[in-house]
């Protein structure tokens, strides 16, 4: 899997940037994971056409000593479909600007 981690976290750490993401982000389907929601602007070729496969989103993955980010564009509602690609560098670039407004906010130093 293509992704950004964060590791050696501090339970402090942690703990703040779960409350982070819990205030910033959608929820995900198991404690621990998040949604990164892409704006519209953003979507890709891939996503463009397939309206009913929205929202599409990046998965945020927090456990105990790191915070894992995902750079595959998924649906939230089909997991089998050509729209699921992975991040153009819009996308990306969308994924490290949240990455470093977060750890400014929280100001995270691992």
């Amino acid at each position: 899997m293509r992704q950004i981690v964060i590791d050696e976290l501090s339970v402090f750490e942690r703990d703040n940037l779960e409350s982070y993401l819990k205030r910033s982000l959608k929820p995900g389907p198991v404690e621990g994971i998040f949604w990164l929601e892409l704006p519209d602007d953003l979507l890709g070729e891939a996503q463009q056409g397939h309206h009913q496969c929205a929202p599409f989103y990046l998965a945020v993955d927090l456990d105990q000593k790191r915070l894992c980010f995902e750079l595959l564009v998924r649906s939230k509602t089909n997991l089998h479909c050509s729209c699921i690609a992975w991040a153009s560098a819009g996308q990306r670039q969308f994924l490290l600007d949240f990455i470093d407004r977060m750890l400014a906010v929280e100001q995270i130093r691992a």
